[in-house]
């Protein structure tokens, strides 16, 4: 639930309507999900609202699928979102944080992951953290194919 609402929140107004529902049909089904926590190779971090426990946000961390040249210990931050009623608590570095340990538990060196190129508030977030770029990558996401940056981080 967390991850398409927080892609539709993210990208509504930005990318067609069709293609985001598309797109987290294929990518944020509850079968993905089961597959990637139980995957020993990624962790599923879930973030939960402090009165109730709703969940708010979630990070994910695997094995890299990216067109960069892989280095050994290479991971990647295939996912990291809040829902926008977490904005401004500290929730996005506490997520990516957590996902810098998860990723180092995993054996990782370096964290990898994809942004959409004008996707400026992310990209800001992803260099406050420390990320540097590393690359691009053409994305599919429904019918559209849309220009990613990669950003990599050491661990």
């Amino acid at each position: 639930m967390v991850a398409g609402a927080s892609f539709l929140e993210t990208f509504a107004g930005i990318l067609p309507g069709a293609d985001i529902v598309v797109h987290c049909q294929r990518n944020s089904s509850p079968a993905k999900f089961a597959f990637w926590a139980e995957d020993r190779s990624s962790v599923v971090t879930v973030a939960e609202h402090p009165e109730g426990m709703a969940p708010v946000g979630y990070s994910l961390v695997t094995m890299p699928d990216l067109p960069v040249p892989a280095l050994p210990g290479d991971v990647e931050l295939r996912r990291i979102y809040a829902l926008s009623i977490t904005r401004s608590t500290g929730l996005g570095h506490s997520l990516m944080a957590a996902a810098l340990e998860d990723a180092r538990a995993l054996g990782g060196r370096r964290l990898l992951l994809g942004v959409l190129g004008r996707n400026a508030r992310a990209r800001a977030f992803y260099e406050r953290e420390g990320f540097q770029l590393a690359g691009a990558r053409r994305f599919n996401v429904g019918a559209g194919w849309y220009d990613d940056v990669i950003y990599a981080r050491s661990l």
